[in-house]
Formats: structure tokens, C-alpha cells, sequence
């Protein structure tokens, strides 16, 4: 019986500690992920003239990451890009994680 308290208190507060930073929603398309994904990395790149990292987390392109210039995998602030929670298209958030939020969220508005 011991054991077992232990293990879930080892669990509890694994999951604890993998929790990931906030992801505030900024909105949803009709695009597919990956059109938005590169969309938001175009514009990031083109504002910046740096390079943007993106990163599947979804097979065929279906769930991307694209983080702000300057901003590494996996903690850096990013665009969350994800199928729609409910019907067709795209829902993307952003995970600022420390960034300046209002232009990157700007460049993901112009995205949707």
C-alpha cells in the first residue's frame, strides 16, 4: 500500500511539473494548419529579417509551433497552430512565454 502512494505522489507531481505556459487564444481560419503556420512564419520573418524556427508536433502538418524570431524549441514564445476544436479549419493561440506579445499576435491576426 505504501507503493502505491508513493507512485501516485511520484505521478502527481510529474504532471505537475510538465504542465506547458499559458496558450492565449488569438483566434481561428478556415485555412488548413499548415497554410497558417507558414503564413504567420512569413510574416515574422519578413518583420524581422531572422529566421523562424516552426515545428510539427502533429503528424502531416496537421499541429505546428512556429516560434518568434529570435526564440528556440521547445520553451520559446511561439503561434500555436491547431485543427479547429470543433468543425473545419484552424485554431491558433500564442504562448508568449516572456515576448512581447501585441506584434506577434498582430502578425497571427493577419494570418486568419
Amino acid at each position: 500500500m505504501k507503493y502505491l502512494s508513493l507512485i501516485a505522489l511520484t505521478v502527481a507531481f510529474s504532471a505537475s511539473a510538465a504542465q506547458p505556459s499559458a496558450v492565449q487564444s488569438v483566434g481561428q481560419s478556415q485555412q488548413p494548419p499548415k497554410a497558417v503556420a507558414a503564413c504567420i512564419a512569413q510574416k515574422w520573418a519578413d518583420g524581422s529579417q531572422q529566421q523562424v524556427v516552426s515545428q510539427n508536433t502533429l503528424a502531416n502538418d496537421q499541429a505546428l509551433d512556429v516560434y518568434v524570431p529570435g526564440q528556440k524549441p521547445p520553451d520559446g514564445a511561439a503561434a500555436v497552430v491547431r485543427p479547429a476544436y470543433s468543425g473545419k479549419g484552424t485554431w491558433v493561440g500564442f504562448r508568449a512565454n516572456g515576448a512581447a506579445g501585441s506584434d506577434a499576435t498582430s502578425a497571427i491576426s493577419a494570418c486568419l
